[in-house]
């Protein structure tokens, strides 16, 4: 009787000792809670500022190949103000040519002209010299008919070539002004080509400035705002990362009162059939151990480590490895965790990232638009579909990338494969 009656008060000092402290643990995950949802709702804003800005980047890429195509057809411009200039430097040739021409023809006809006027003034010093003689004084002085039908012909020739010389002379002179009027018209054109030829290079200049300046707005633009989405992908895993510590503080503390509700059980069995019941043992992965996220019909086109980017074409790390396949493939879950980012990720394109405690992440990219299945904070099982296969973000067709991460940094998934 005194055992049993000492049996029963041990029994009863272990149920005591073993009390669940209920509102501590409710406390705890509700302050857990709270910090979750402030995490997540930073995640959300992040987010969304980060789709707002990566939709920016979209339209000044947009906008960059728009850009591109019309500096195309300036290029195509360009090239016609090339083919303009050679023919302004043919017609400032022609036009050169045409002045050199005229410019002799000038000197030839004042050549013309200066002699002319040295003949003349010839004659007239001999006739000053010699006295003035009428041509009636000429034709009167005759000895005979004959000798002024003679001095009559030969007054009659002198006369006409007198009038020739004049009528010479006049022309000259009248060529020698349309001469130079023609010169000084031949020379404004000259000048008017020259001038063109300057606006045609000035004009070449500032269209080969504006594609710089446009191609380098742009690309800084774009290099700045992918920096930022960086900054803003680093941020989302952090907070990704404080989820997951947080969703393991939670599960431990779930554990520890699944420990203490059993126990209590335990100590009740034991209050009645003197036994004793030992916590549940907890789950942990194993190398080698993780499901192939895509069941057939998939074939290894990348694998991990340094290769010649595809889109880009540099060489560059590849943190996983490629599963192509066609559009729309189901993916699932590697093993059994915790869904901790279910989004759109820079050049992951859409992505899904499962936290399977231990300090391991696998992480699933390029899904199709509306392919992901699964949410933050989901829990999902080993096998369960999650997604499916697409090609958004940067990428050449449709495949699945799949990275492991071990406490966030990508490690090759080959071993941990079955």
């Amino acid at each position: 009787m005194r055992r049993r009656l000492a049996f029963l008060a041990v029994a009863v000092l272990a149920v005591i000792m073993l009390q669940p402290a209920d509102s501590q643990a409710s406390s705890q995950i509700e302050k857990i809670d709270k910090q979750l949802e402030k995490i997540r709702n930073d995640m959300n804003a992040i987010s969304t500022s980060k789709n707002k800005w990566e939709g920016y980047m979209q339209t000044l890429i947009h906008r960059k190949d728009d850009t591109e195509a019309s500096l195309q057809n300036l290029m195509l411009e360009i090239d016609k103000v090339d083919s303009r200039m050679s023919a302004v430097q043919d017609q400032l040739i022609e036009a050169e040519a045409a002045l050199y021409k005229t410019g002799q023809e000038l000197e030839e006809a004042e050549k013309r002209v200066k002699l002319r006027d040295e003949l003349l003034q010839s004659r007239m010093r001999l006739m000053y010299m010699n006295g003035f003689v009428s041509y009636m004084d000429v034709l009167l002085s005759s000895t005979s008919f004959s000798d002024f039908v003679d001095r009559f012909d030969a007054l009659k020739s002198i006369l006409s070539q007198d009038r020739e010389i004049l009528d010479e002379h006049k022309r000259d002179r009248e060529l020698i002004v349309q001469k130079k009027a023609e010169m000084e018209v031949q020379l404004a054109n000259v000048e008017n080509l020259y001038g063109k030829l300057k606006d045609y290079q000035m004009l070449l200049a500032d269209k080969e400035e504006q594609r710089q300046v446009l191609l380098a707005t742009y690309s800084q633009k774009i290099d700045n705002l992918s920096e930022f989405s960086k900054e803003q992908e680093e941020q989302l895993i952090k907070l990704a990362r404080q989820v997951s510590e947080l969703e393991e503080e939670k599960k431990d503390i779930r554990r520890r009162e699944e420990e203490e509700r059993r126990a209590r059980e335990a100590a009740a069995r034991a209050a009645r059939a003197a036994q004793n019941s030992g916590s549940a043992a907890v789950k942990s992965l194993g190398g080698g151990a993780l499901a192939v996220p895509i069941a057939s019909g998939y074939r290894l086109s990348s694998d991990f480590g340094t290769r010649i980017h595809p889109v880009t074409g540099q060489r560059k790390h590849h943190a996983g490895i490629d599963l192509a396949a066609p559009e729309g493939t189901s993916i699932y879950a590697a093993e059994s965790g915790t869904v901790i980012v279910a989004q759109k990720m820079s050049g992951y394109g859409n992505t899904v990232i499962i936290d399977h405690g231990g300090g391991m992440w696998t992480l699933y990219a390029h899904i199709r638009n509306g392919g992901i299945e699964v949410q933050q904070g989901d829990s999902v099982k080993r096998g369960q579909k999650i997604a499916e296969v697409g090609m958004t973000g940067t990428a050449t067709g449709p495949h699945l990338h799949f990275e492991v991460r071990i406490n966030e940094e990508p490690v090759n998934p080959t071993p941990y494969l079955q």
